[in-house]
């Protein structure tokens, strides 16, 4: 049988706490999973296929969709504490007890927290296009950005203005990663909803509130760290991913020239090298 890919991964089911949690899983068992969360309404079909393929050669992937997003069922949280606690009921349905994690955009926020209340389950830590609670600069998006973000049927435009920089180059590397995400066509995921849209951005603002004390949080984050992020990332600033990398007591970071919030997309078989080296 040929190997699972993005394109042919089927979604999967888990129950708990009445949660239905829809999940799809690739790559060679036997390895520490890498579990990855999602950003700002993103369900199992935002990631991009040549990502999540070139992490699947070395390891086995976990995606899932956050309670009533897409299709998971449940109640979209309003606080990144309560998906956190969500994603966590996920891995013990699932048995897993050792994971590594990678959190983008709002995913990171989630990441964080895991990391935080429940160290003996994370090995290793991705943070890619995220900041940290409480940073200057975070309590919502600019007005540009949100209204993009928050488009009540977000459109390919929409994504390259949010994901990308504002140059050709970056902008066409946008548009083969559109022609990747839309791929596929069997047993695609439902889009997500208007309630977890407002719901998760309220996770957003609370997060984001400006608050020095948070911050010292981040120092104790007890498992080696990665922080990805583009060089001028418009809806999260890069100036929060380097002082995440400043707080994380164990953390290295990379920045990707000319990309913005979803440096992963645009680079995703040099992300996928970065991540693997770095989980291996």
């Amino acid at each position: 049988m040929p190997a699972l890919t993005h394109q042919t991964a089927p979604t999967q089911f888990v129950e708990a706490d009445g949660v239905r949690y829809a999940y799809r899983r690739l790559g060679p068992e036997g390895t520490v999973p890498l579990v990855m969360l999602q950003h700002f309404t993103g369900n199992l079909d935002n990631w991009d296929p040549a990502l999540v393929d070139a992490l699947a050669t070395e390891r086995e992937v976990v995606l899932v969709d956050y309670p009533g997003v897409s299709a998971s069922t449940g109640t979209p949280a309003t606080t990144v504490a309560a998906m956190a606690q969500q994603m966590i009921t996920f891995t013990v349905a699932l048995g897993l007890d050792h994971i590594d994690l990678l959190g983008f955009s709002i995913g990171g926020f989630v990441a964080q927290d895991m990391a935080l209340i429940r160290p003996r389950l994370i090995r290793r830590l991705v943070l890619a296009g995220t900041g940290p609670k409480g940073a200057p600069g975070m309590h919502g998006w600019r007005k540009d950005i949100e209204a993009h973000a928050r488009a009540e049927t977000p459109t390919g435009e929409d994504l390259l203005y949010i994901f990308f920089a504002h140059t050709e180059t970056s902008q066409a590397k946008g548009v083969q990663f559109l022609g990747r995400f839309t791929a596929r066509t069997e047993d695609r995921d439902s889009p997500s909803s208007l309630a977890s849209r407002d719901a998760q951005y309220d996770a957003v603002l609370e997060w984001g509130i400006p608050d020095h004390g948070a911050l010292q949080r981040l120092t104790g984050v007890q498992c080696p760290t990665l922080i990805l992020q583009g060089d001028n990332d418009l809806m999260i600033p890069t100036r929060a991913s380097h002082l995440l990398a400043g707080l994380i007591p164990d953390a290295r970071i990379h920045i990707y020239p000319d990309a913005a919030h979803a440096s992963l997309f645009q680079y995703p078989i040099e992300v996928a090298k970065d991540v693997n080296d770095f989980l291996g």
